[in-house]
Parts: C-alpha cells; structure tokens; sequence
C-alpha cells in the first residue's frame, strides 16, 4: 500500500506506508492499494474513510473493488463516485495469497505473436472523495508504480521551472492515471497495425502459400475483445463526464476553473478511447478483407490452372480420337498401307493444332492473367 498527501499550498507531496489520521490543511490523500491488500485491510480503510470523509463505502462497491473480471463502468453515490477502468495487463494472475500485494509470476498461456497476449486487462477501481482518492490495483500495478514516480518527480525544481503542476483535486488526479492507462492502448494500436500490415502483405503475396490461420483467428478474437473493452471504457467515462455537468456551481473562480479543466481533461480522454475504438473497428475490417482477397485470389489462380488444363485437354482431344481411330485392329483401314499415309495424318493433326490453338488464343482462353 501507498498513501500520499498532496498539499495544495505548498506544491508538495509526501508518501507514507500508514493510513493517514488527518486530511491536510490544503490539498487531498491518495490511498493506492492492491486488491489482496485492500481485501485484508478493508476494515482499517473503511475507518479511514469514515474518519477523514464521513462515510464509508457501501458493500456493493466493495464487492465491485474486490472482482477481478468487472468491465469497465461508473456509479455513484451522494457522498463520492466509483469508476472502474480497465487497464492492460501483462498477463499475470491477480496475486500471492501467501503475501497481499505481491504478484504471483505465472506464463499465460496464449497462442499467437506477442502483441496479441498484451491483450490482457485487469480493472483498476477509482473511488473518489472530495478530499479523498482510493484506488484499488492488480497486483504488481505498473499504473500505480509509474505515476507515484512521476507524482513524486513533480516536485522538483526542475519539474516546478518546466509548468509542472500537482494534480488539484481527486477526480483530477483520476483522470490523470486513467490518460496515463489510455495511452497504453495508443501504444498497443500501432503494434496491432503494424502485425496486421504483415499478415495482409503475407495473405496477399502469390508467390507465397500463407499457413498461419490459427494466429489470424486468435487476431480476430483478440480485436473483438479489445473493442468491447473500448465499447465499456468509452460508456464509463461518457457516465462521468455527465455525472460532472450535475455537480453544483463552483464558488470561487479559482475553484470553477478547475472544474473546466476536469471537464477538458475528461473530454480529451475519451477523444482517445474513441480513436483507440475507431482503429480497432478499422484493423478488424482490414483483417476481414484481407482473407476475402486472399481466398479471391486463390480461387482465380484456381481458375487459371483450370482453363489451361481445360484448354489442353481441348487441344489433344481430336488428337486422341484419330489416333484411337488409326489404332483400331482392322485388317483394311485407308491410308494405313499407303506410303505417304503417316505424313498426310500428322499434317492433318498438326492443323487441328494449329487451328485450335489460334481459336482458344483469339477468344484469350490461353492468355496470361496479369498480376
């Protein structure tokens, strides 16, 4: 577990491994916590909530907090909001019974190139206080460990000379670690495009015979699930953004500013999801219209193969039936004693040839198809 203490004032952060007893004279606390962590200490959580907001969590989000294969959605109550978003994941199991927090390392167990097995989510659960944020993580939450560095890093003299600014507010810093979460799927789309530009150079190369069916299946799958994992992030965060515009006016400017830039902050997130739904709807068609082609052009190279032969076969037919005819075991037959008999029947073959020839080349039966 780590709690943080954001000061407002003073543009300072303080980490600390205890619950806090207190709430700051300006600013707001983070408690970030895995999941096993939360289930072993929710009743000293819980006591921390009722003691710095006055209230608690009610046992259905508890539950929500606690499931591993919640999609991603948004509720809320009169005293805070509860958003759960799922994040990619690197294909671990939640965590270590023996020890709260720490991951258990196990291989999943998932066939395909690696960018498919990154398709792997988990849920992150936000509750959010007016002076309290509590989130919930998996186990071994690279999220939570990245943005505690860079929250930690702000701080700075230099961060401070470079406009860096603490986040103001709870929902702030919410929306903050969701953006962070959503870029993860930005980097994800262009591994997916550029896995499936391979597959589509593969499917539709003649010169190539393409084997690797189970991987383009188990892409297709792995594309639908990541758009309904988009289709519950944007449905979430579009019950957020709404949920924002019934709160009450701001009294102060300072304060009204800052609920503009949630909002902004907020819009622009989902702006993202909905680029990250767009490409993934768009890479699906893409693979689908791949393999159509792909089995167009091999069912037209079936064709050619089978006009030629067909051709062939037109060719030599009258050429078999004159040979079966000279071939016939009858003692008078014409021409068979003559001494230029051979010769006017091969010169009569060679004609057939010749003429069937030039009538399937002048109806392009045995034309060269064009690549």
């Amino acid at each position: 577990m780590r709690v943080f203490t954001i000061h407002s004032g003073s543009q300072g952060v303080l980490e600390t491994d205890s619950l806090p007893t207190e709430l700051p004279a300006q600013g707001f606390v983070w408690i970030a916590c895995a999941r096993r962590e939360f289930e072993v200490m929710q009743a000293p959580i819980q006591a921390t909530l009722q003691r710095l907001c006055g209230t608690q969590l009610v046992d259905l989000h508890v539950s929500d907090l606690l499931n591993n294969q919640l999609p991603s959605h948004y509720d809320y109550t009169s005293q805070y909001d509860m958003l759960v978003f799922r994040r990619l994941a690197a294909g671990r199991t939640e965590t270590d019974l023996a020890q709260p927090g720490e991951p258990l390392h196990q291989p999943a167990k998932r066939s395909g190139p690696p960018v498919l097995k990154r398709i792997d989510t988990s849920p992150v659960g936000f509750a959010v206080f007016d002076r309290v944020l509590l989130t919930v993580h998996p186990a071994g939450c690279a999220v939570r460990e990245a943005y505690a560095l860079k929250l930690l890093n702000a701080t700075s003299s230099e961060a401070r000379a470079n406009g860096v600014k603490l986040p103001s507010s709870p929902a702030d810093l919410m929306m903050r670690i969701v953006n962070q979460m959503v870029d993860g799927y930005l980097d994800l789309r262009r591994e997916l495009t550029r896995q499936m530009d391979h597959w589509q150079s593969e499917l539709l190369n003649p010169g190539t015979r393409f084997n690797n069916w189970n991987s383009v299946l188990d892409a297709r799958l792995a594309l639908h699930q990541l758009d309904e994992i988009c289709e519950d992030q944007r449905a979430a965060l579009q019950d957020w953004i709404d949920s924002i515009e019934t709160w009450p006016d701001a009294d102060t400017p300072a304060a009204q500013r800052e609920r503009d830039l949630l909002k902004v902050r907020s819009r622009d997130v989902l702006e993202h999801i909905e680029r990250v739904v767009h490409h993934v709807r768009r890479m699906e068609q893409s693979a689908e219209t791949a393999v159509q082609m792909h089995f167009s052009a091999q069912s037209h190279r079936t064709n050619d193969i089978m006009r030629t032969l067909t051709a062939l076969t037109a060719v030599f037919l009258p050429l078999n039936l004159i040979t079966g005819f000279f071939g016939m075991n009858f003692e008078f037959l014409p021409a068979i004693h003559s001494a230029t008999g051979f010769w006017w029947t091969f010169g009569l073959m060679l004609l057939l040839v010749v003429v069937v020839v030039s009538v399937f080349w002048r109806k392009r039966y045995l034309a060269r198809t064009s690549r």
